[in-house]
């Protein structure tokens, strides 16, 4: 059996990709083939084509890391799925291709009611954003949450969650299209940080008070204007650094404030702390039938298509997720 796949065989831009028929994978031993439906474009899928990301893949590989689909095949050992069953999983890579072989334990059902599209969009950057708000930086009722890059996958995420969780939400973002999807998604207030000054407004916003939370998965020049921003106490989240650049942060603003800064490494957190983990996924879950989180998937395209999707990512022209559709 054949099927096909997007593959990095050199590391460059998304253009160097290629589409071409593979043999079907088999599971080994606690492994599941799964065929795929959708798998969602997300930040790291543009770095780890360059080499640019901390996880480096043997060439050739398919890149994408977060997909929906339905189990084809298990392998020896696996109890908890069987063929047929709907499924999501995070892959780190290989999820860009019509099958795909991964660890039964990197799968989990398909939440009721969710279609494959929203299934692809959700647990990457919900869990990365659960992670960091309730974990890392224990959001409270009533605090204030500033999210850099709200527009973005992980940054909608934690404007919903950070509602979810009772706090007032300032959302941060470089066009006022970004922001008008932020406010659908239940920001309190917003910040054009292209068009305006981040602290005086920070300021305006809060009284002179500050932010409790900074959620950064942009990094560049509004990290250290964001912590300069913040209130006694405050948590700076280090989420990642869309804006490419790797921000330096005067240590003595920390002192002065009394504040953190905590860094958040989802992908480790789900391997270390599977029990952590799993709560994480149930209170996703349980939020999502609430109707408190909406994955935002503002295009598909067809898996063949997987450079175009890539370029926009690295364009910075997605709004919520781009996900790749297959059959």
């Amino acid at each position: 059996m054949a099927m096909k796949a997007i593959l990095c065989k050199q590391f460059g831009p998304p253009e160097t990709l290629v589409f071409e028929e593979l043999p079907s994978p088999r599971p080994g031993p606690g492994e599941v083939v799964v065929s795929v439906k959708a798998a969602s474009v997300n930040f790291p899928d543009v770095l780890i084509i360059q080499n640019k990301y901390q996880f480096k893949p043997p060439l050739p590989f398919s890149p994408g890391s977060e997909l929906a689909g339905v189990v084809k095949e298990v392998g020896e050992g696996v109890k908890a799925f069987r063929p047929g069953d709907k499924v999501i999983a995070f892959t780190t890579y290989g999820a860009f291709a019509e099958e795909v072989k991964t660890d039964a334990a990197r799968l989990l059902p398909l939440p009721e009611g969710m279609d494959f599209p929203s299934g692809a969009a959700f647990l990457l950057t919900y869990g990365t954003s659960d992670h960091a708000l309730r974990d890392r930086a224990g959001l409270k009722a009533g605090e204030t949450l500033l999210v850099l890059g709200a527009a973005g996958g992980v940054g909608l995420a934690a404007v919903e969650i950070g509602k979810a969780l009772g706090a007032r939400v300032i959302a941060c973002a470089s066009t006022d299209d970004k922001l008008a999807v932020c406010k659908e998604h239940g920001a309190d207030a917003t910040i054009n940080y292209a068009a305006e000054d981040l602290r005086e407004r920070i300021k305006a916003l809060t009284d002179g008070r500050g932010v409790d939370v900074v959620y950064d998965a942009v990094g560049g020049p509004y990290t250290e204007a964001a912590f300069r921003s913040i209130a006694w106490r405050g948590r700076l989240l280090v989420v990642g650094f869309a804006a490419g650049d790797i921000p330096k942060l005067p240590l003595n603003l920390a002192l002065l404030k009394g504040a953190a800064v905590v860094g958040v490494f989802w992908g480790d957190f789900a391997r270390r702390e599977p029990k952590q983990f799993a709560e994480s996924v149930r209170q996703l879950g349980a939020w999502y039938r609430e109707g408190k989180l909406r994955p935002h998937v503002s295009q598909t395209l067809p898996l063949a298509q997987a450079a175009e999707a890539l370029k926009l990512m690295a364009a910075r022209k997605v709004k919520g997720k781009l996900v790749l559709t297959v059959g």
